[in-house]
């Protein structure tokens, strides 16, 4: 099947027999690019191989303000193989560590080594030699990467005995909630402050032998919130949380928690989770702004993906045809 054009404001559900990914498409007239997937095979003839547990997903992506005709830098897969893969790529626009030479000084377009890497693993999802390991699907997608460029990278792949595996290298992150708690976090990697771990077409980069390696049980019911950076710096865990509770749809959930961290990301008087941490690493106004009272505020203009997960069994897939 080919790989659809993923068109701005318009949200679907489909049962997936192969992998999709998002490139970043021009998004005109509208900031918002929407989807969202079951992630089960729904044929007759794989009945007896369908997991016991699975994916229905929901996705929403907000290009930053100023990179909305390019369709943003981020990028994601997702996955129907297996229990579901979800993943996604952030390019950096900045510099990359050691390098300190901006890609954009460099006439790169920092958009183009996510998607690229986003499409390779959705091409290897299936590969025998990634074996449902996600730090080898890194490692085979980077390898098969050409396009010059760097990016943040998160890859969670669902086994269908409730397993999720994990691999991330820099700030993309993913949190699990079950029944109103968060029950575990990606770490973020970062050289210092705002200078995350990051795949690169420079050797000077990370590699997959750099990425966070995690794994988690789920459970029917489960929620799984991935996103870019510029979901994590703008919108705290409660109010992922109360999200969470306030939708039952997955793409309406993907939605609202994308365009909460938008909005906050424009509130120049909001105390983002940026802002704060910011703040604790010594950054704020200068000292007479201080004695003014005044301090760093304000949430972070980025790109926003969210991919947001809820863990269904066999029995209410099958429901969902």
């Amino acid at each position: 099947m080919a790989i659809p054009i993923f068109k701005p404001s318009i949200s679907h559900s489909y049962r997936l027999s192969d992998s999709f990914f998002s490139p970043n498409f021009p998004n005109k007239g509208s900031i918002t690019m929407t989807r969202t997937f079951i992630c089960s095979v729904q044929t007759s003839e794989f009945n007896s191989l369908r997991p016991e547990v699975s994916f229905c997903v929901g996705t929403h992506l907000i290009p930053h303000p100023k990179k909305v005709d390019k369709g943003g830098e981020d990028a994601f897969c997702v996955s129907s193989y297996n229990g579901g893969v979800i993943a996604v790529a952030d390019g950096v626009s900045g510099y990359t560590d050691l390098i300190l030479k901006k890609w954009a000084e460099q006439n790169v377009n920092p958009a183009l080594f996510p998607q690229e890497l986003m499409a390779n693993a959705s091409c290897l999802v299936g590969d025998e030699e990634v074996n449902y390991d996600p730090q080898i699907l890194l490692r085979k997608a980077h390898a098969a990467t050409s396009s010059k460029g760097s990016a943040t990278v998160i890859v969670a792949m669902l086994e269908r005995n409730g397993i999720l595996k994990i691999a991330n290298v820099g700030d993309c992150g993913l949190k699990v909630i079950r029944k109103g708690q968060i029950i575990f976090s990606s770490s973020p990697q970062e050289h210092y402050f705002d200078c995350p771990y990051q795949l690169s077409s420079e050797a000077v980069g990370q590699t997959y032998l750099d990425a966070t390696v995690s794994s988690v049980e789920l459970m029917e019911g489960d929620s799984v919130v991935m996103g870019s950076d510029g979901l994590f710096d703008n919108v705290f865990d409660h109010e992922i949380v109360s999200t969470l509770a306030r939708y039952s749809d997955v793409f309406e959930t993907a939605n609202a928690l994308a365009n909460l961290a938008h909005n906050h990301s424009m509130d120049s008087n909001f105390d983002s989770p940026y802002i704060l941490e910011a703040r604790t690493r010594g950054y704020d106004v200068p000292l007479w702004k201080k004695i003014l009272g005044m301090k760093l505020t304000g949430g972070k203009l980025d790109d926003i993906t969210v991919i947001v997960g809820r863990v269904i069994g066999r029995e209410t897939s099958g429901s969902l045809k």
